[in-house]
């Protein structure tokens, strides 16, 4: 027979998972201005790219200095994901591997 799943067990899954997003959610950080974007110079295809193939460098950067970031907030959006998507798919090698037998 099955035991049947107790209601204090389902009620302490649901209370750590509120306390986890409690904890998570003040981790954040306040976003630039957006006239900081408008005005500022905007990355494309070449920037995301590039930010992508630093983007391992430039994590662990950011963890030391606020300075850094891994990703351009003020982009033009599917092109710079697009090249950041590609220029970490070509540090990492495409997350393809070989399985020899």
């Amino acid at each position: 027979m099955k035991a049947k799943k107790s209601i204090f067990s389902t009620i302490n899954v649901f209370l750590i998972l509120i306390v986890m997003c409690c904890l998570f959610s003040s981790c954040a950080d306040v976003q630039p201005q957006v006239i900081e974007c408008v005005t500022g110079h905007q990355y494309g295809f070449w920037g995301g790219l590039w930010h992508g193939m630093i983007s391992p460098f430039s994590f662990i950067a950011s963890l030391f200095s606020d300075d850094v970031a891994v990703w351009a907030v003020n982009n033009n959006g599917g092109w710079y994901t697009f090249g950041f998507l590609l220029g970490v798919g070509a540090f990492t090698g495409s997350g393809y591997t070989v399985v020899s037998k």
